[in-house]
């Protein structure tokens, strides 16, 4: 496979599920939004750390001088200024899969063409707050039909290892941006990571995740602890949104290009291995001992790292 093929093909996947995770940001930081101020927390401040956990401030306050749920909404989803907003995922996504229709199924392309279009048929001054919930449902939707349509049709071959990769290294790093600033933004400045804190809150972040029941499965919590949402949202490699099970599918795919190519790509496979046995061994006295917010920190620069090597192992152009 030529390498701008494979580039298509990692980034179609990475920015389908980063359009996911951005609605889920969003809803996230609108339903916390909906409470009263806790400790030294405010609207404002909710919104804040959803811009921070997806990377977007910077940009925001390029554009807007004021945070409120109109400006940031927009950003997050219709701007076309933000190359992270939903507009602009879904864009980009569809192109990089036009590029390389013939390595794709036909479910693969009209589910990924069909919400592109009914996606710009949507108009942003419509969207208000009483229908952005069922918005931001049918955008993850979506994304879990193009997954869908990908795992049930597709070859396993490099159009899927390559497709793989792009969306757990994506995934990944949401997770991990996610529970960083719930740590460090969101938690008030009186607490100690691992204390109490308003229940609801930590709810709302494992719904983001599509995790709430299964916390409750594996922990038997009738309220969720920060100490073992962190756990769950690291180790536990059942837990499909998890940084171990994002690494377990990232080794698997590029143990499948080395049988299928007869050459292992080095940097890339060196990287994921030992990123996957740090998970794998992990324990979370360990982890809060070295510093959560060190961890996760460490942890997205190493998969940041990961791209980088996927780029110049396989030529992506």
């Amino acid at each position: 496979m030529l390498g701008r093929t494979a580039s298509s093909l990692f980034w179609m996947s990475r920015y389908v599920e980063r359009s996911e995770n951005m609605a889920r940001l969003v809803d996230v930081g609108y339903r916390i939004s909906l409470l009263p101020g806790v400790g030294n927390s405010s609207h404002r401040g909710d919104w804040a750390s959803t811009l921070v956990s997806a990377g977007c401030d910077g940009g925001f306050f390029q554009r807007y001088d004021e945070i409120s749920d109109r400006n940031v909404i927009n950003y997050m989803i219709f701007d076309e200024t933000n190359p992270s907003s939903v507009r602009c995922c879904l864009h980009t996504a569809r192109n990089n899969a036009r590029s390389v229709r013939t390595a794709m199924t036909r479910e693969m392309w009209e589910s990924l063409n069909t919400t592109w279009i009914e996606f710009s048929e949507v108009k942003p001054h419509l969207m208000t707050r009483n229908r952005l919930p069922s918005f931001l449902d049918w955008i993850k939707e979506r994304s879990m039909l193009f997954r869908g349509a990908l795992l049930g049709t597709i070859l396993r071959n490099d159009t899927f290892y390559f497709s793989q990769l792009g969306a757990f290294i994506e995934r990944a790093d949401n997770t991990a941006r996610i529970l960083d600033v719930k740590y460090h933004i969101l938690l008030p400045q009186n607490e100690t990571v691992g204390g109490g804190i308003d229940s609801y809150q930590w709810s709302t972040i494992l719904r983001s995740v599509s995790a709430h029941r299964s916390y409750r499965w594996i922990y038997r919590d009738s309220t969720p602890k920060p100490w073992n949402v962190a756990e769950f949202l690291i180790l536990r490699r059942e837990m499909p949104r998890s940084l171990t099970h994002c690494y377990g599918w990232l080794n698997d795919s590029l143990e499948g290009l080395e049988q299928l190519y007869g050459e292992r790509a080095a940097t890339a496979s060196d990287i994921a291995r030992a990123t996957f046995d740090c998970l794998r061994g992990g324990d979370m006295n360990a982890i809060f001992a070295e510093g959560l917010h060190e961890f996760l920190s460490s942890f997205i620069n190493r998969n940041n790292m990961l791209t980088n090597a996927l780029h110049a192992d396989y030529n992506f152009a």
